[in-house]
């Protein structure tokens, strides 16, 4: 590839490209990135900064690990691509479904092979569709899912993602997805007065399902599609007594409940996958990001073995008509395994565990600024969150822009991250050192007192 100049690289890119959330009034002086190593990434102009979302929340074991550039390199020379349709398949696929089946919940054990985290919503959604009418239950098709989720925006992955900014430009949604409100603590706390049954506010939260279910009727609910903890829509971490009143619910009411573990999966909050934290386990579990560490797409899902056996049951006429040309693609799982294999060996889930406690710890300290309502998180994601009154939770003016100033600010110092509203996300490589992260949360503590001084 050609050197270029900042100023020809910019030009080209603007004149050629459309970008994800793509408007031109945020990309007049983009950021152009040409290297990474472990947490740390440089521009184009050589400034070095610390990857403070790994990517975007996926690059798990850090940037510029050779062994996955040689194991695609050996399985392109071996077989770069063949379909894996029906009547075909390949061995890093095979591989990668066996060690999975390790890996994740009990009950998990049949994967389906997608490019990505919307590609797996869109899979999940068709799959519950197809389970309940094979079961001779077709009005069983409609998807509960909670404001602020985030689940892709592929246009029914869009219709159920509950952050309303991606909506208006592409409406009408698809029809039959319901969101309720989200659990989040800081905001669904604050104030609460136990009554109608729920004596704590998780599980207060929980049944706002079980009342959407009986308004819609259980007879017309296919599933329940939440992040074990909400991403990109705030970083926010349930109750404790949340989850397991949840599944609770799905149960009772025959809801398939699926957890979209697409940032949470792999390591991130220090378990391999976020709901062994509640001791919950999911009908249909999302995944992708970290299960390549970013360094080739692939997503997918994992389906009980009670939705498998409803799937391999049918007759041929009814059969599984779900399909990506990229579905088990060999050198993509290839690559997965060996980020498997690195994790493995460098036990990086317990690691994830340990730093992201000390993260967790470190930037609790920021909670001395006024303006600082809300420190929170699990494990290697965690969100501050700025706010104009701490005791009576309110935001500040949208207009004011805080999160971005300190967004920019951060940048200004050698901290590249995201926001969403006025929460600053931290949720770097899981390879991160203690130095690293006492770096990051230093600059954050350096931002805050310039945005505010």
């Amino acid at each position: 590839m050609p050197e270029r100049d900042l100023k020809s690289a910019v030009a080209a890119d603007q004149k050629h490209l459309i970008h994800s959330l793509h408007h031109p009034s945020g990309h007049t002086a983009p950021k152009i990135w040409v290297k990474g190593r472990g947490s740390i990434i440089t521009d184009l102009e050589g400034k070095e900064y610390i990857d403070g979302l790994a990517g975007l929340w996926n690059v798990n074991i850090g940037h510029g690990r050779v062994e996955l550039a040689r194991a695609a390199a050996s399985q392109m020379e071996l077989l770069a691509y063949q379909s894996s349709y029906v009547g075909s398949s390949n061995l890093p696929a095979i591989e990668l479904g066996e060690r999975l089946a390790k890996l994740t919940y009990p009950s998990i054990n049949k994967f389906f092979f997608a490019s990505g985290g919307g590609e797996a919503t869109e899979s999940a959604v068709k799959t519950v569709r197809f389970y309940w009418k094979a079961l001779g239950q077709p009005t069983k098709w409609k998807v509960i899912s909670r404001e602020l989720g985030y689940h892709g925006v592929t246009l029914a992955a869009m219709s159920a993602t509950g952050i309303d900014t991606y909506w208006p430009m592409f409406e009408p949604r698809t029809p039959g997805f319901i969101h309720i409100p989200s659990p989040y603590p800081y905001y669904f706390n604050h104030g609460f007065k136990p009554g109608h049954g729920a004596q704590t506010p998780g599980i207060a939260a929980a049944n706002l399902l079980e009342q959407a279910i009986l308004k819609e009727g259980a007879e017309n609910i296919a599933a329940f599609i939440a992040e074990p903890v909400q991403g990109a829509g705030g970083v926010i971490v349930p109750q404790d007594d949340y989850w397991g009143r949840i599944r609770e619910i799905c149960t009772q009411y025959e809801v398939l409940l699926i957890a979209d573990e697409v940032i949470t999966g792999f390591g991130r909050t220090g378990r391999w996958f976020a709901l062994e934290h509640w001791n919950v386990q999911p009908d249909i579990m999302n995944f992708a990001k970290g299960v390549t560490s970013g360094y080739l797409p692939l997503g997918g899902i994992g389906v009980n073995d009670r939705i498998a056996e409803v799937i391999n049951g049918v007759e041929v006429s009814r059969r599984y008509m779900h399909a990506f040309t990229y579905s088990g693609h060999p050198t993509v799982c290839a690559v997965a395994l060996a980020n498997l294999d690195y994790f493995e060996r460098n036990d990086l889930v317990t690691q994830a565990a340990e730093t992201g406690a000390y993260m967790q710890q470190q930037l609790k300290a920021l909670e001395r600024h006024p303006q600082v309502g809300d420190v929170r998180g699990l494990g290697m994601m965690a969100a501050v969150e700025l706010s104009e009154d701490r005791a009576t939770r309110k935001r500040f003016d949208p207009a004011k822009g805080y999160g971005e100033k300190l967004r920019l600010e951060c940048a200004k110092r050698g901290l590249w991250s995201r926001i969403f509203k006025d929460s600053f996300y931290l949720s770097p490589p899981l390879t991160t050192t203690r130095e690293e992260v006492a770096r990051a949360v230093g600059i954050l503590d350096e931002s805050i007192q310039a945005v505010f001084k």
